[in-house]
């Protein structure tokens, strides 16, 4: 099955829950943020896992070594299948996330964030040409501590495809059916087919699904160009 993520960045789980229900069968992850998770909780996680859903949970962990290590944890016991904690953070608190999955049962990936894709080269200090070596860089940082992928653009996947050992993942938010990014927050946007092509493993995509008059139809035709 394709690894089309479908963001839920709505405002309750009434609302989420929802969305879910008309895309079961059509998209396998959904995808819990930071605005949802807020406003629901690790409920709406355990709804999502029972209705068959690969749950990704993005609440990009930095923190301390021990209080990640406790999230992490969490996230494995509640059967979250992938979550994020920022390469920032360091090899410290990754390997402490590590060891919280290990505790809390296991089946979690982690992936590290490299630079938002709502950062321009310029906001994340980098000129453009650097951000590619950049990701590329903190990709084989993260993959030397034992974390499963990385979260960049599609437009970084070939640096870092380039840079690890195989096996490595990339998860790509950015993904637009177009090459721009209509006027939202995003600014490193790419296309399903070229993210793919470049070497991502998973797409997230949020509002050109949430946003569409009919988000079926509007998952249907990124699973068509995802190919």
């Amino acid at each position: 099955m394709k690894n089309l993520v479908l963001a839920l960045d709505l405002p309750d789980a009434s609302a989420a829950l929802a969305m879910a229900e008309r895309l079961r069968g059509i998209v396998p992850w959904m995808k819990v943020g930071l605005e949802v998770f807020t406003a629901a909780g690790p409920t709406l996680v355990r709804e999502l896992k029972a209705m068959g859903f690969k749950v990704f949970l993005d609440l990009k962990f930095h923190d301390i070594p021990n209080t990640v290590k406790g999230a992490a944890r969490s996230a494995a016991r509640l059967g979250v299948d992938l979550a994020t904690l920022h390469h920032a953070g360091g090899e410290r608190m990754a390997r402490a996330a590590l060891e919280g999955v290990v505790e809390g049962g296991g089946g979690t990936m982690l992936f590290a964030i490299t630079v938002l894709t709502s950062q321009t080269p310029a906001e994340a200090g980098l000129r453009e040409e650097e951000v590619p070596l950049a990701v590329a860089r903190k990709a084989m940082e993260a993959q030397q501590w034992g974390l499963a992928g990385v979260v960049c653009s599609g437009q970084e996947a070939a640096a870092v495809k380039a840079t690890v050992k195989p096996g490595f993942l990339c998860l790509c938010p950015g993904i637009r059916l177009c090459d721009e990014a209509a006027g939202d927050d995003q600014r490193r946007v790419m296309t399903p087919a070229k993210a793919l092509a470049a070497g991502a493993d998973f797409l997230v995509v949020g509002r050109p699904i949430l946003a569409a008059p009919d988000p079926v139809v509007a998952a249907r035709e990124v699973l068509a160009a995802m190919g």
